[in-house]
C-alpha cells in the first residue's frame, strides 16, 4: 500500500517523507485519519500528542479506536493501532496537554510540519504561537458537521490563525436569562444554571431567581406588598442561597416545582412594565396539573423516544424523578458533595430537559425534544466520518505541497456540504497575506485595554485579559515606569500576593504601558492601559481596536469572484479556476494563479469567511455556519466535533 502511494510521487519528495518529522496535535475525529493518511503516503517519523481519553461517543468515527480502549490514551491507542497496519513507522504518543511547558519552541524546532487537529481555542492560538517562534510551517484544520477547512500558516508569508478577530463567545444578558426568555435557548441556559445552583457548585453570576435590578422592569425592590403577593412559604424568592433552601425542603421535588414554575413566575409577573409589549408569562401548579391524573402522556411527534415532545404534564413528573435521582447521587456522596453537569448523564439531562421545557411552555414556546435540548446544551454539532476523512487528505495534499518545495501552490480549502451553484464541492483559496495588524505575527505586538485601574484586580489582568483574551499561557508583567516594577510573575508564589489588589494600587493610570512576556511561547505583548472610571454594565475591559482592519485590496473585488462556504453558496469562485472531476465526482477546483492577497485567486468577501469553520458562535438553528474552535472550559465530546457555549 505504501509503495502504490508513494509511486507517483518523484524520488526528491518520497525521500522527504521517509526523512521529515511532522508533529500532529490531537488524535480525535480528524486526527485518526490524518495518522493513517501519513504513514500509508509514506511519512515514518511522527509525533502524536492528545490530552483526551477515549469515550465510547468516540468510537462511532475514530476508527483507530474499539470499545476495549474505552478509557485510555487517545494519543497511545491511537499509535498502537498504526503500527499495526505499518510497523515500520516510527510514531511516538504524548498523552499530555500541548500547553505544557515541556513542549517549549525547541520541541517545535525539531519538526518540518505541524499538523492541527484540535477542538478549541486557546490550544489553536497557542500552537500558532509556537510555529511562529519556531518558524515552523503549520497546517490548521477543523470540521463542523459537513463543513470543514484546511489552511497553511507560514511565518512572514501567510496570515497567522490569530491574524482575523475571533467572534466572542455568545452569551447572553443575565436579565433575559432570568426575566424575560424568548427562545428555547435561554430556558436551556436558566436550566443549566439551575442545575448548579441545586446540585452543583454555586455562582453568583448564574443566580435563577428573578433579576429585580432589570433596569427595564424599573422594579422598586423595597415594594414588600407587590412582594408579598407573590411568595409563599414554599418559596421565598429573597432567599439568599438556592441550594440552602432547597436542602431545607428535603429537595422536595413539588415544592421546587411550584417556587420555579408558580411563585418565581407570579413575582415577575408583578413587573408590570416587562409585560406591555410582551406575552406575559402562565404561571404552573402542580396541584392544578395533576387534579386529573392520566395514564399516558400526550406525546408529540413519531420516532426516537429522545426525539419526541412530551406534554407539560409529562416534563413535570420528568421534572420529579430527576430530582429525586439527583437528590439520591447527592446523599450517596455525602455532606458538602457536590454535583457536576454533565450531558451524558441521564438524571442531569433529563433534569435541563424537564426544566427548560416547562420554562418554555410557561413563556409561550414551542417546546423541544431530549434530542434537541441536548444539542443546544452541550453544543453538540454532529460529527460526519466522511468530512474528517476528506479534510484529513486535504491536509496531506498540503503537506506534500511544503515538503516539495511548491509552497506558492498551497491554499486554504473549503469543503462544502453541497456543490454551489458552479458544481463545486471542494473550493480552494488563495493564501492571504499577513495582516499588518495583527499583535502576534507582525512587528506590531501592542494591544489597547480599557478598563477601571480602580475597579480591575491584577488576577483579572492575568487571568481574563492577558490569558483568555490574548492567549497567553504564562504571562510574566512588569510596569513600564521606569522602576520595571513586577507585578505578575509566572513563577509560583512570586506575585501571588498582588492577585486581589487593584491596578491603581501599582501606580497604574491612564497612559501606563505594560510589557507581558510569555517565555514559554516566545512572545511579548506591550498593553496600553485607557482608564474608564465607569465600564458599562457587566463589562470588565474593553480591547480598543479589536478588530484589526484587513490589508486594502488591490481593486474592489468583483461580485462574481466571492465565495461563500456551505449549503447556500451563491457567489461564483475565481472564473480562472480549472475544474478536475474525480472518479467519486467530487469537484475539485485549483488555480494558475500565484498566491498573494486576499484578491489573488478567490477573493474572501469578509475577515469573517476565512475562519468560519474554525470559530463558531453556536446558534439555536444552526443554520449559519459555525466556526470551529471553542473555550478550553467547554463540554468537550469529541476533539473536532464540538463547540462551547458558555
Amino acid at each position: 500500500m505504501e509503495a502504490e502511494l508513494a509511486g507517483p510521487l518523484h524520488k526528491q519528495l518520497a525521500d522527504s517523507l521517509a526523512s521529515c518529522s511532522v508533529l500532529v496535535v490531537g488524535a480525535g475525529g480528524i486526527g485518526c485519519e490524518l495518522l493513517k493518511n501519513l504513514v500509508l503516503t509514506g511519512f515514518h517519523n511522527i509525533e502524536v500528542i492528545d490530552l483526551d481519553t477515549i469515550d465510547v461517543s468516540n468510537l462511532n468515527r475514530q476508527f483507530l479506536f474499539q470499545k476495549k480502549h474505552v478509557g485510555k490514551s487517545k494519543a497511545q491507542v491511537a499509535k498502537e493501532s498504526v503500527l499495526r497496519f505499518c510497523p515500520s513507522a516510527n510514531i511516538t504518543a504524548y498523552h499530555d496537554s500541548i500547553m505544557n511547558p515541556d513542549y517549549n519552541v525547541e520541541f517545535f524546532r525539531k519538526f518540518q510540519l505541524v499538523m492541527n487537529a484540535l477542538d478549541n481555542r486557546a490550544a489553536r492560538n497557542h500552537v500558532n504561537r509556537m510555529c511562529l517562534a519556531a518558524d515552523v510551517p503549520l497546517i490548521e484544520s477543523g470540521t463542523a458537521g459537513y463543513l470543514g477547512q484546511v489552511t497553511v500558516i507560514k511565518k512572514g508569508e501567510t496570515e497567522c490563525y490569530e491574524c482575523q478577530p475571533k467572534p466572542t463567545q455568545k452569551t447572553f444578558p443575565g436579565c433575559t436569562i432570568r426575566n424575560t426568555p424568548s427562545e428555547p435557548i435561554h430556558c436551556i441556559v436558566w436550566a443549566k444554571y439551575l442545575f448548579n445552583q441545586l446540585f452543583g457548585e454555586q455562582d453568583a453570576d448564574q443566580e435563577v431567581s428573578p433579576d429585580t435590578a432589570d433596569p427595564e422592569a424599573a422594579w422598586n425592590p423595597e415594594d414588600t406588598a407587590a412582594r408579598a403577593t407573590a411568595s409563599d412559604q414554599d418559596g421565598d424568592i429573597k432567599r439568599v442561597s438556592t441550594k440552602d433552601w432547597a436542602r431545607s425542603t428535603g429537595y422536595d421535588a413539588v415544592k421546587l416545582f411550584n417556587k420555579l414554575f408558580k411563585d418565581d413566575i407570579m413575582y415577575l409577573l408583578t413587573m408590570d412594565k416587562l409585560w406591555k409589549k410582551r406575552k406575559a408569562p402562565v404561571p404552573l401548579d402542580w396541584t392544578e396539573m395533576h387534579k386529573l391524573e392520566t395514564n399516558k402522556d400526550e406525546v408529540c411527534g413519531t420516532g426516537l423516544k429522545d426525539q419526541q415532545v412530551l406534554g407539560v404534564s409529562g416534563y413535570s413528573r420528568l421534572f420529579r424523578h430527576s430530582v429525586e435521582t439527583l437528590r439520591s447521587q447527592l446523599a450517596e456522596r455525602g455532606e458538602g458533595a457536590e454535583l457536576v453537569w454533565d450531558k451524558d448523564d441521564p438524571p442531569a439531562m433529563d433534569f435541563v430537559t424537564a426544566a427548560s421545557n416547562l420554562r418554555m411552555h410557561i413563556f409561550s414556546m414551542n417546546m423541544k425534544s431530549r434530542f434537541d435540548v441536548k444539542s443546544m446544551a452541550g453544543n453538540i454539532i454532529p460529527a460526519i466520518a466522511t468530512t474528517n476523512a476528506v479534510i484529513a487528505g486535504l491536509i496531506v495534499l498540503e503537506a506534500l505541497k511544503i515538503l516539495d518545495s511548491d509552497f506558492q501552490r498551497c491554499r486554504t480549502i473549503f469543503l462544502n456540504k453541497q456543490p454551489n451553484p458552479r458544481k463545486k464541492l471542494l473550493v480552494p483559496c488563495a493564501l492571504d497575506r499577513p495582516n499588518p495588524n495583527c499583535y502576534v505575527c507582525t512587528g506590531k505586538p501592542e494591544v489597547t485595554v480599557k478598563l477601571s485601574v480602580h475597579k480591575t484586580i491584577v488576577l483579572t489582568l492575568q487571568d481574563k485579559i492577558l490569558k483568555e483574551k490574548f492567549g497567553m499561557v504564562a504571562p510574566d508583567v512588569q510596569i513600564e515606569d521606569g522602576k520595571g516594577t513586577i507585578l505578575i510573575s509566572s513563577e509560583e508564589g512570586e506575585t501571588e500576593a498582588n492577585n486581589g489588589k487593584l491596578l491603581s494600587d501599582f501606580g497604574i493610570r491612564n497612559g501606563s504601558r505594560l510589557q507581558a512576556d510569555d517565555f514559554l511561547q516566545d512572545y511579548t505583548l506591550l498593553v496600553n492601559v485607557v482608564h474608564c472610571e465607569e465600564m458599562p454594565k457587566d463589562v470588565e475591559f474593553e480591547v480598543v481596536g479589536d478588530a484589526p482592519e484587513k490589508a486594502p485590496a488591490p481593486s474592489a473585488p468583483e461580485p462574481e469572484k466571492s465565495i461563500t462556504n456551505g449549503s447556500n453558496d451563491s457567489a461564483q469562485p475565481s472564473t480562472s479556476s480549472k475544474a478536475v472531476v474525480e472518479d467519486d465526482d467530487v469537484l475539485i477546483v485549483d488555480s494558475d494563479e500565484e498566491p498573494s492577497s486576499s484578491t489573488a485567486d478567490v477573493p474572501m468577501g469578509s475577515t469573517n469567511l476565512k475562519r468560519k469553520l474554525q470559530d463558531a458562535e453556536t446558534s439555536e438553528a444552526g443554520s449559519k455556519r459555525k466556526r470551529l474552535d471553542q473555550q478550553a472550559a467547554g463540554d468537550d465530546e469529541d476533539d473536532d466535533d464540538i463547540i462551547a457555549l458558555d
